[in-house]
């Protein structure tokens, strides 16, 4: 029998403590704590998303059913409602916001090499957002409108690995293309959006730190052709033009030429795209903004499979803890993933692991179903017969 470290301690270990411990003394986030440490309180929110928990009851409730066996999840410290809620309340979300984009550093490493549904060898980012509905009356920091409240989490997503490289959480009043002005453009990277990002000033910075961009023009743009290029209409290209702006405004913000390509899909509406991009074939283009279904399909997943609609918490720095740890977990099971060169889905992954955490498996046996070698470690404590 296995007698080795639980499920969910073997996960954690994948996680850079070292850096955690960093973030925890830049933001002083143990200073005059004794019993429930900044790494108490990240566990138990581990947990709880892996396990899919509805409240700190819930939380409560789980990890005292099983108080023996704190100690071996890395759990130190007492749990209960009201340490978890006031670490949720008074301690710098942050500390969780830097580790989260510590862990997202190590994977996207690691995701780097994997190969994307096109030919292309530069580094994809597909950016969008997306809105977390809240109760006004409880989140009143939130006020969108005057009956509703909401949050953003704005996310540019690396299309290797499904791995979000920038997260930005904001009130719903932010409007998505501010975003483009916290953003860092990396040189020879593409950076997809929808038509919701087209503003030609902030555009054309992108332009000039030397990335690609690739969005939908508006119905009423207006623009001069300078240039037609020769297309195959049986692809579905209608046409593949070079074009200057001729509105005053849209050109002095972008006073360069753009590329324009008009395209019918297959279920026959007609898309307009912008790019700066003059060299990539433009059926690569198209397939380019294609791509960027791929956001959309990580806010689905990580909405259905992770605690981000249902807080622990009502105040701002509750609710961006939480959603940060969300993230945070999401990296760290992928991290995993490709670190034991597993082809099981992440989704397959957290349902195994949401009904597995206390059990004495090794990772690559829970996920492969392989049986174990025979010098493995965990037969050291068994009896020898023979």
């Amino acid at each position: 029998m296995y007698g080795g470290r639980l499920v969910f301690a073997q996960v954690m270990e994948f996680a850079p403590w070292h850096a955690f411990r960093r973030c925890v003394d830049k933001y002083h986030g143990d200073f005059n704590v004794r019993r429930f440490t900044c790494l108490d309180q990240f566990l138990c929110l581990s947990f709880a998303q892996l396990t899919y928990r509805e409240s700190l009851r819930d939380i409560e409730a789980c990890l005292r059913a099983q108080n023996s066996k704190l100690y071996h999840l890395g759990i130190r410290g007492n749990v209960s409602r009201s340490a978890l809620a006031d670490a949720n309340e008074g301690r710098d979300w942050r500390i969780h916001c830097e580790f989260a984009q510590a862990l997202i550093r190590i994977a996207r490493g690691l995701y780097a090499s994997d190969a994307l549904a096109i030919d292309l060898n530069e580094t994809v980012y597909a950016l969008d957002s997306t809105t977390i509905d809240l109760c006004l009356s409880l989140f009143p920091w939130a006020r969108f409108s005057q009956t509703q409240a909401t949050v953003k989490m704005h996310t540019l997503l690396d299309l290797r690995g499904a791995i979000p490289a920038f997260v930005h959480v904001s009130d719903g009043k932010l409007h998505d293309v501010n975003v483009l002005d916290l953003l860092i453009p990396e040189p020879g990277a593409f950076y997809i959006m929808d038509r919701g990002y087209l503003d030609f000033e902030r555009l054309y910075s992108l332009h000039q730190g030397g990335s690609f961009f690739v969005t939908r023009a508006k119905s009423n743009f207006k623009y001069r052709r300078i240039v037609s290029r020769p297309v195959d209409r049986c692809t579905g290209l209608i046409c593949d033009q070079l074009i200057d702006l001729i509105v005053f405004y849209s050109r002095q913000g972008y006073p360069e030429r753009l590329r324009r390509i008009r395209y019918r899909d297959d279920e026959g509406r007609t898309l307009v795209f912008l790019t700066n991009n003059l060299v990539l074939p433009a059926l690569t283009i198209c397939e380019l903004y294609r791509q960027r279904w791929q956001v959309e399909l990580f806010f689905k997943w990580i909405k259905q499979h992770l605690r981000i609609k249902r807080f622990f918490g009502n105040s701002q720095n509750a609710v961006k803890t939480q959603i940060w740890n969300a993230v945070a977990t999401y990296v760290l099971v992928a991290i995993v993933r490709k670190r034991l060169n597993l082809t099981l889905s992440l989704h397959g992954m957290l349902q195994i692991l949401s009904v597995t955490p206390y059990e004495r498996i090794p990772l690559l046996h829970l996920f492969t179903d392989a049986p174990p070698l025979d010098d493995d470690p965990q037969y050291d404590k068994q009896l020898i017969l023979l």
